[in-house]
């Protein structure tokens, strides 16, 4: 049976809504665009981050090029990716809410892993923004240094996690530490809580990460 033009017109629009889909349809990926929101990386700084091979990342990114939700630009002979529009974050962001809300082992995954792990208590973005004005807190970012020069909190010190154990002795004992990294599901900065702690420091997490604060309208530093 021959199929009608409108018929033709919307298997056609569907299926180039379905690159999208497919796209997303990846760990790797979906792990990948969840970096590119807090600022562009290399393919090898990426799959280093991730521990994928550079290969496999390179083809990854393709893909994700290929449906239009990242781009490149080229210095020298390295290339950066970076989220295309911020549409394409609000689209990760949307799915990732609905599998907190829908799927039962994203909430079994975090009880295992952060919520049982030291010093998880957290504290809100609104609670730190009073801390800061008080002068009452240091706020520690322990991402990676790239990431914390593409922006950052206003008055945040950049030490990041796989420098802490090194860099303690910068840190005061005085003072309440708070940690943050990248969201919710990021594990850097309850392990940099967990180190703390376990050098006799004061410190807690952010609830949330960077992109809560920045979604709240709270004081950042981007470039």
């Amino acid at each position: 049976m021959e199929k009608s033009p409108g018929r033709r017109y919307k298997d056609e629009l569907f299926s180039q809504f379905a690159r999208i889909g497919k796209a997303l349809g990846s760990p790797q990926r979906l792990e990948f665009l969840d970096l590119l929101a807090h600022a562009e990386w290399s393919v090898e700084a990426l799959a280093h981050e991730t521990q994928q091979s550079v290969a496999n990342t390179s083809r990854h990114l393709q893909i994700l090029r290929s449906a239009r939700l990242v781009e490149t630009r080229r210095q020298g002979v390295t290339i950066f990716y970076r989220v295309a529009d911020p549409s394409v974050l609000q689209l990760w962001y949307a799915m990732r809410d609905l599998g907190s809300l829908r799927l039962a082992e994203v909430d079994k995954l975090i009880n295992a892993y952060l919520y049982n792990r030291n010093a998880m208590e957290a504290v809100s973005c609104t609670e730190l923004e009073a801390r800061l004005r008080a002068d009452t807190t240091l706020v520690l970012d322990v991402r990676t240094a790239q990431e914390f020069d593409a922006g950052h909190i206003v008055g945040a010190r950049s030490i990041p996690l796989s420098e802490l154990a090194s860099r303690l002795a910068e840190l005061p004992k005085t003072t309440e530490i708070i940690a943050y990294c990248r969201g919710p599901f990021c594990v850097l900065a309850a392990e940099a809580v967990a180190q703390l702690q376990a050098s006799g420091f004061q410190a807690r997490r952010l609830e949330g990460g960077f992109p809560e604060w920045q979604n709240e309208g709270l004081p950042v530093t981007v470039h």
